[in-house]
């Protein structure tokens, strides 16, 4: 066992009080080495145990803020030993650190370590940085509520005891009492803020296991902000919808490699059942965490379809959550661009004509209508905020123009960047080329000026 301060020496021109002190738990003294460093430079105390009875020791001894534990370990496994730091010092932040996908093991963790999150071996620096800092900033947010809390009795027990008749006194702690009720709110605020800033970490680490080109969960985000602004989506409507565009594909952790990468339509038999039961493995690793019952709901129906002959429950009409009904229709839009769905990418604008086909069957019809006037008029998902969006063939084409989007040729060969400035020649040389494949293209243009913000 060891308990060692880190070695990183303030500069004694500005000296700084570690803000947090951090217990790392693992087995492999390489793994601990390898996490001090990435630590080196931050405001922590950085205290270390090579098993689970040494970690518990050093809790008996320190006041520690946070636990990061290694899943797999001789003798008592970090599942245990979150479980155990849980009991012993609730208000410890307890995070997982594990080298498999072992999902019986950080369904356990989440149900009785009630861990923060996991992280995944190999780890990304930055990624590990900026999770424990927001956990620590989760931490201090919930513990200046609870300060607050406190205070606020502190002084509603004031008032009761004060002279009914000394009017002025009593109007004075009032208003002192609405500041801090004030304080409070904007303190809430931040901590349910802090839960969508880490629901985004959490997602960037699911994105680890699946290649590059298939990260849909940005551009999901993206449409679900820009539905939500547009169509003032608020409260825990607008909150559980952003968590479940980030969390959506988080029953997906149990699947192999392969079916990771295999377009839904091209998977049969055992892999079209796990398939089918992604949205209920997403709902159930969320279930246990209170504040994401909401947008576990949202993730499990987000397979239904409006005309009863989706799943898990095959849900019909309005029976399906609204949020869900929204989040199918961001999630097969940006799955189809991508070959997720079907053996082929579908360009842009034939995803839009698709989904225009399986209204009133797949899709909420109103809806659809609403989602596809979003994608068209706005193109949040190209990255286009502020902008007026126009999909137009090149017979509409007008010098002057930009580019929203890349134009590739039939053999994918790369024809015309985003935020390019058409010009009369381009243009005929595109009107050539559809001539010559005998093709046609469709362009998503922004005129100059036009649709941008004021500011």
């Amino acid at each position: 066992m060891t308990a060692e301060a880190n070695q990183t020496l303030p500069d004694p021109a500005t000296p700084q009080a570690p803000v947090a002190t951090l217990l790392l738990v693992d087995d492999e003294p390489n793994i601990l080495s390898s996490l001090k460093r990435v630590l080196r430079g931050e405001s922590y105390r950085v205290l270390t145990a090579s098993g689970g009875e040494a970690a518990l020791e050093i809790l008996e001894q320190e006041s520690v803020d946070l636990v990061v534990s290694d899943a797999m370990m001789p003798g008592m496994d970090g599942a245990e030993l979150l479980s155990r730091v849980h009991q012993l010092s609730p208000d410890c932040i307890r995070v997982l650190l594990t080298g498999q996908s072992d999902m019986q093991a950080t369904v356990r963790a989440i149900n009785e370590g009630h861990i923060y999150c996991y992280i995944a071996k190999p780890w990304d620096d930055d990624k590990l940085r900026l999770t424990l800092r927001q956990a620590v900033a989760h931490q201090l947010a919930e513990r200046e509520q609870k300060r607050l809390e406190a205070l606020t009795q502190q002084q509603n027990q004031e008032l009761i005891e004060l002279n009914a008749t000394l009017e002025q006194r009593v109007e004075a702690r009032t208003q002192e009492l609405k500041q801090i009720a004030d304080m409070l709110d904007t303190a809430y605020d931040e901590l349910k803020h802090s839960y969508v800033m880490a629901t985004r970490v959490f997602s960037s680490l699911i994105t680890q296991r699946m290649p590059r080109h298939l990260h849909a969960n940005a551009q999901v985000g993206d449409l679900i902000q820009a539905f939500a602004d547009t169509h003032e989506l608020e409260g825990e409507l607008r909150r559980d919808l952003l968590m479940s565009a980030a969390l959506y594909n988080l029953g997906k952790l149990a699947w192999n490699d392969r079916m990771l990468t295999t377009p839904s339509e091209r998977l049969f038999g055992e892999d079209r059942k796990a398939y089918r039961r992604y949205p209920e493995t997403g709902e159930s690793l969320l279930m246990s965490l209170e504040h994401l019952q909401g947008t576990a709901r949202l993730i499990r129906h987000h397979r239904e379809h409006w005309n009863g002959d989706g799943y898990p429950n095959r849900l019909k009409g309005e029976a399906i959550p609204y949020g869900s009904r929204l989040l199918a229709l961001a999630v097969d839009f940006i799955e189809l661009q991508r070959g997720m769905i079907l053996p082929r990418k579908v360009p842009r604008q034939q995803a839009l004509d698709l989904m225009r086909k399986l209204s009133g069957r797949v899709y909420d019809p109103a809806l659809c209508k609403a989602f596809i006037t979003l994608c068209v008029d706005q193109a949040p998902d190209l990255g286009q905020a502020g902008k007026t969006m126009l999909s137009l063939e090149t017979r509409q084409l007008e010098p002057g123009m930009i580019l929203g989007q890349d134009i590739h040729s039939a053999t994918g060969i790369l024809l015309l960047n985003e935020g390019k400035e058409l010009t009369q020649h381009l243009i005929d040389k595109l009107r050539k080329l559809e001539e010559v494949e005998g093709t046609s293209y469709t362009l998503m243009v922004c005129k100059p000026g036009i649709g941008e913000s004021d500011a």
